[in-house]
Parts: C-alpha cells; structure tokens; sequence
C-alpha cells in the first residue's frame, strides 16, 4: 500500500508512513454537544469512517479517537435557556450524536473521550506550558490561564498566517492579556457559572478553555506522536492552530498529517447552528433513507465543499439506487456470495487522496458491466461482478447487503413476502404467455407496473425491479 494524503500543514501531497509500522493513529474533533447533529456535523464523521475503512482494508490496524466536548460557553447557555443542568443538556446530545452515527452506519470511535474527563491532564499541561514560559495565569484575578502566542515563534504556520495580522482572540476578554491575541487554556468560574462547571486548579477554579481539552485528550489516548489530526476546515483556524501551538510548546511532536474536510453549505453559507439553517440527522432520515444520505455525503471529495439542496440529495439517492437495483437483482440470481478484494482502479483511486469520485467512476462501470450480464446471462461472471461491486461498496460503508443496512426483522420479511408475491405473479404471467393468453399476461404486467414494479424481459426470464432502484 502507499497511500497518498493532502496535508494542510505542508499544502501537499504525501504518503502516510505511520509512526509505528501496521498501525495508523488518527484524531479528529468530535461535536461540541450543545444540540444535536446536523448533516453538516455528520459529514465529517462519515469522510472518516470512509478512511477508517480503506485502510483497514489496506491491512493497516487503525485507532481513532474522536472527543466529545462537553463542556463549553454555549453549553452553559443552553443549560440557563432551558433550566436544566448543563450536564444534561450534553448528555442528550451526545445520544443524538450515537444515533446519528449508528443511522448511518457509521463504525464508532475506537475512544470517544469526553473533555471533563481529562482535566487532570489539562491542568498538568498548563503547568508544563507555565514553566516553559509559553503561558500565564492572568494579573486580573480573573483564574484565567493564557497562552502566549509571542512566545512561540512558529504560531500562524497551520493557517499560514502572521501573528501581527491576526484579529484578537474572541473567547475571553483582553484586560487579562499580555497580547489581545493570546487564547484561554482556562477560564476562571464568573459570578453566575454553575458550581458543578468548575474545577480547582493552581490558579483558582474553573474551566478548561476549547483548545486545551484536544490537546490534552490526543496526548492521552494516543500519545505524544501521532499520524492524522482532523476535523471541517472550519476548524484549521482558531481551533486546530491553537492545539499545534500548545501541544509543541508543551514538548510533544503532535500530529504528522493534518486532514480538513470542506464544509457542507445551504445557500452558500455554511451549516451551522448558530445562523439557524441547520438540517438535523434525526430529521432527515425521516424522508430519506439513511443508506442514500450517506451517499450523498461520501459521494463528493472531501475537500470540495457540498452545496446542499434537496435536488442534490434526491439525485444522489436515485443514483446509489441504481447502484443498489443491480446488487439485489443480481444477488436473487447468484445468491449474495462474498467479498473479495477491490479492482486495482478503485484501490488507486482510494489511495490518491481518498478520492471517492474517482473511485465511484470504477465502481459504477462495474455495475454497468454487471447490468449487461443481467440482460444477458452468465451466471459466474456475474458472481464475479457482483462480488467486486459488494467489495467496493464495502470500503464506502455502502453495501445494501450487509448486516448494517440489511437487518433483518419486519423490513426482511416484508420484503420476502414482496419478492414471493411478485414472482408468484410472474409465474402467472408466464404462463399465459405460453398459452398465447396476452391479455391475462398484459393485465398482470400491468398490476405490477401499478404497484411500482418494472419488468424486464431477457432470455433467461423474467428479471423485476422496484421503480428507481
């Protein structure tokens, strides 16, 4: 294998040689669950489940973590909006995250931390960052801790930008501050701040600041090196410049590789809670099947930016239906078989930057392939299509056949009923027509047409299809 990434940091690309050989460590930012996930949010966790895939398919061993902040100014501010503890506000949210994984098939994080699990080590590494002389507890008495982008001459280089023409920091005021630009590792509790939001620290109680719990959290649960950092390119400024520059700062070499996927828009604005047009997970699943969005959402290069409309997203779900037509109606002639290995097109496309467009264009000439087959008989090389079809499917979480999508239960014998009921009509229909009874054969074809049912004719007999798949 030699798998090629874009890395955002050097703006190139390069081939990912893991710190420790067979196996890949890669952190990206989970949700700040202060609500629940948007398609925007979830497109991120499908792009990595995508590469988790590939490269366990590749052979390699593969850890991801991917941390749960649950503490945050914009938690506390729901908690109050809605007189709850803020604690419960992020533990309902973070189910919502869960299901909007498992919706759409999504394998977990191998570590899901949450950010008040790991203050210890964050009040270890401001003290590490203190004695460096890289960051200080503000004269104010405000208990806020800052880090002292002066100090650390390499800050802006994630982002590429210089210090001097940089706005100030946003997340704490500037009267604690050697520089408006430095950002808050902690921020001391205020008068109004739940008691249960504040831990004791050297420097007074309080809370970890954003930056600080990635960092600390990476540092813990896959060490002081590691390969792949990433997270929506919304996040490569403030957010991950700040964590390079702490993680340095404190001694560790961080991550080799940053990845960013491009963001999810609606009408041209990014998806984001806060301007209010946000498309929920749980919502449209209601109206879409799961299997289709997450198409959709793995359909595009990650780096390119998505403009969501729902024309988009029905002729995404068209599509992968097409996909899906021929692996079921090629599963009922050979039977589902097994997975293989993928064909050496696709690989290379998988391999060059997780282009999946690029690997899309061999996986649907191979359906076009396995489509003629269909029309035309040839039951073991259409084993063979189909097989090569499951696999690459596979790699994209996409397999209409597998346990994730085909669970059996009330959907599985629904659909058995269906699949006797029409080929009990076929059967009917064939033999009128061996009778030269045309009428009684046009009335059945007709019946099933109503009911969303295409025929296709072929020498081998008859093949059926829901309309669209």
């Amino acid at each position: 294998m030699a798998f090629h990434l874009y890395d955002t940091a050097s703006r190139q690309i390069r081939e990912l040689v893991p710190v420790r050989p067979g196996q890949v460590s890669i952190y990206h930012c989970g949700l700040t669950v202060q609500g629940p996930p948007h398609i925007g949010h979830i497109r991120k966790e499908v792009v990595f489940d995508v590469l988790r895939r590939w490269l366990e398919r590749s052979g390699l061993d593969v850890t991801i973590v991917a941390n749960v902040t649950d503490i945050d100014d914009k938690i506390l501010a729901k908690g109050l909006e809605q007189d709850r503890p803020w604690f419960a506000v992020a533990y309902e949210n973070e189910r919502a995250l869960h299901a909007a994984y498992e919706v759409l098939g999504c394998t977990p994080p191998t570590y899901e931390p949450r950010a008040t699990g790991v203050v210890p080590e964050m009040i270890t590494m401001m003290q590490t960052l203190i004695d460096n002389g890289h960051a200080y507890a503000a004269t104010d008495g405000s208990g806020d801790v800052y880090f002292d982008v002066r100090s650390w001459p390499s800050y802006g280089e994630l982002s590429n930008q210089k210090v001097d023409d940089m706005l100030p920091a946003e997340d704490a005021p500037p009267e604690g501050k050697r520089d408006a630009r430095d950002f808050a590792l902690w921020k001391g509790r205020k008068e109004g701040d739940p008691e249960s939001a504040s831990w004791p620290t050297p420097w007074g109680p309080g809370r970890p600041g954003w930056h600080l719990e990635c960092s600390a959290m990476a540092a813990k649960y896959l060490g002081e090196e590691f390969d792949i950092h990433g997270g929506g390119l919304d996040l490569r400024f403030p957010h991950h410049e700040n964590e390079l520059a702490q993680s340095r700062a404190a001694g560790q070499r961080f991550a080799r590789f940053w990845m960013h996927n491009a963001m999810l828009n609606l009408s041209g604005a990014k998806m984001s809670k806060s301007v209010g047009n946000t498309l929920m997970v749980s919502e449209v699943v209601k109206r879409v099947r799961p299997i289709d969005l997450r198409y959709y959402l793995a359909a595009s290069h990650y780096r390119s930016i998505v403009e969501f409309s729902e024309e988009s997203l029905a002729e995404a779900a068209t599509a992968f239906q097409r996909i899906e037509g021929f692996v079921r109606r090629a599963a009922r002639i050979t039977g589902p078989g097994d997975l293989g290995g993928v064909p050496d097109a696709f690989a290379a496309a998988m391999d060059d930057d997780l282009s999946v467009p690029a690997a899309l264009a061999v996986l649907q000439g191979r359906v076009s392939e396995g489509n003629s087959l269909l029309a035309g008989g040839g039951s073991a090389d259409l084993a063979t299509a189909l097989a090569d079809v499951r696999s690459m499917l596979d790699v994209l979480g996409l397999d209409p056949l597998s346990p994730t999508w085909d669970r059996g239960g009330d959907d599985a014998a629904y659909a058995q009923v269906i699949d006797s009921l029409v080929e009990g009509m076929l059967e009917q229909r064939q033999e009128a027509r061996a009778t030269k009874d045309f009428a009684t054969a046009d009335r059945v074809r007709d019946q099933l047409t109503a009911a969303g049912i295409e025929i296709e004719d072929t020498p081998q007999g008859a093949r059926w299809s829901v309309k669209g798949s």
